[in-house]
């Protein structure tokens, strides 16, 4: 029987058999289920600064796990190996939620103050960081999600009691950009909104030569960012040529540090990464 997806705008509408756009995501006749439900295929402790959040727990460390699939396309992505594979194109350990949130509090002794749901897009699979997340916060521990923001209501409502800070991506301020990469802003503006109001929120926009890098848009994105609460952060990070986008140099360094101060017109606090 066809069944569809409501974790994203794409709505997928699946026979029997049938995987969503995601890859992570499949109606094997009972519904649609995450088929990378425990099935991490990458884990590090990271510094906290990493993800990126510079005002969240500064100078700590946090483990950082992540699985396969994505519900976007972008052409740079640099975990395209997960974020762009399926279940049969990973390697995999499959783990409990349980057995996350106990290798969490074992690395506590190494500075770790919880869990990173992060690599490739955490929300596909979303069911499995909303399992982990509960044991993770009766542990004492904290939960951070690492995401692109691309996620209804439903899976909102599932998490937000047990996340304690979110980096979203605002990948750019253009309907068209946000269509390019299979997105929506919209959709992605809701979900900021939505995290702003009931956890500590950070924003990451990558500046890529020729497509987001205005000075115009940027100083749009960050009016909009401020109009939501002008003290969230947002990291503007530069580009290096990566994947299907290997046709452009990297962001100009001199630009993206006028950029990040077009936004400071508007936000307390934006810093420029990745130079």
């Amino acid at each position: 029987m066809r069944m569809t997806c409501d974790v994203c705008m794409h709505r997928c509408s699946l026979e029997n058999g049938q995987t969503g756009i995601c890859r992570a995501r499949g109606n094997r006749g009972n519904g649609i289920v995450p088929l990378n439900y425990g099935r991490l295929t990458s884990m590090a402790l990271d510094p906290i600064e990493k993800k990126p959040l510079r005002m969240f727990c500064p100078g700590s460390r946090i483990l950082s796990v992540g699985s396969f699939g994505c519900n976007l396309k972008c052409p740079f992505c640099q975990n395209h190996g997960i974020s762009m594979a399926g279940e049969r194109d990973s390697e995999v350990v499959t783990v409990t939620p349980g057995q996350l949130a106990d290798r969490a509090a074992d690395l506590r002794d190494r500075g770790n103050i919880g869990v990173a749901y992060t690599y490739n897009e955490p929300l596909v699979g979303w069911e499995f960081v909303r399992d982990t997340a509960r044991l993770v916060r009766m542990a004492g521990m904290k939960n951070v999600i690492v995401t692109n923001g691309s996620a209804s209501d439903r899976v909102l409502d599932g998490l937000l009691p047990y996340t304690d800070a979110m980096n979203i991506d605002l990948k750019g301020f253009t309907d068209r950009y946000y269509r390019k990469l299979g997105g929506s802003l919209e959709v992605v503006k809701h979900f900021i909104e939505r995290a702003a109001g009931e956890c500590h929120v950070e924003l990451t926009t990558l500046i890529v030569p020729g497509e987001n890098d205005s000075e115009a848009e940027i100083k749009e994105l960050a009016a909009w960012v401020a109009s939501v609460n002008p003290r969230i952060p947002l990291h503007i990070t530069r580009f290096f040529p990566m994947w299907k986008m290997t046709d452009r140099d990297a962001t100009d360094i001199g630009r993206l540090y006028a950029l990040v101060e077009a936004a400071r017109g508007s936000l307390e606090y934006v810093f420029a990464g990745n130079c």
